[in-house]
């Protein structure tokens, strides 16, 4: 008789192997989930809130709350569910093009702890035919707390010829619509921002 142990490392062989024939192991939740474009004139919310996910015990450090790269973590998960939002899935990498992060900045402000579901936002500051400048914030969804920010830039890439490239002309249309419903919006306060040691004048 085989064992239960036996089948489920099998499975896993199974698992990882095809993981390897598809090119990467790091998924994201939406992954394989065909885009949902906008459409033209469909309101968009600003500033948008695309996920809402709960603190796993594999975010969870030695610390005993959430580690630091997992925020990043999730907002690359949001930015993920934003990609699908403008356009750009699995068939649209397919074609050769998609979008990389070229610059991060988070500031952490609180603790998220196990157990605790998660509130994220994200606003389009600024984009022209090739670069989005985006901004997540994180909130505890129970008390409203800010729990951390996520800064970042990326850039529309032709990744056969691995230089940046203008968008289509469709997806820069969504992108400029983003980027229209979230004009009014106030400038978070850390956007913008660089690490230094503040020192009081002598």
């Amino acid at each position: 008789m085989q064992s239960v142990a036996g089948e489920h490392e099998r499975a896993g062989m199974t698992s990882q192997k095809n993981q390897q024939d598809q090119g990467h192991g790091l998924r994201t939740p939406l992954e394989g989930v065909a885009a949902k474009p906008l459409t033209p004139g469909e309101p968009i919310a600003a500033p948008l809130h695309l996920i809402s996910p709960t603190v796993p015990r594999d975010w969870v450090d030695y610390n005993g709350h959430m580690s630091e790269s997992c925020y990043l973590l999730a907002f690359g998960d949001q930015s993920d569910a934003f990609f699908r939002l403008i356009g750009i899935d699995e068939a649209y990498r397919a074609g050769g093009h998609s979008l990389f992060t070229v610059q991060t900045m988070i500031f952490n402000l609180a603790e998220a702890h196990l157990g605790d579901r998660l509130d994220l936002s994200l606003q389009l500051l600024d984009a022209d035919d090739k670069r989005l400048h985006i901004f997540h914030a994180m909130y505890n969804a129970e008390t409203g707390d800010l729990l951390a920010t996520g800064e970042q830039m990326l850039v529309h890439v032709d990744m056969a010829a691995g230089r940046s490239a203008p968008m289509p002309a469709d997806l820069h249309a969504r992108v400029e619509a983003v980027l229209a419903a979230h004009a009014d919006l106030p400038r978070p306060a850390q956007a913008g921002r660089h690490i230094a040691i503040k020192r009081n004048p002598s």
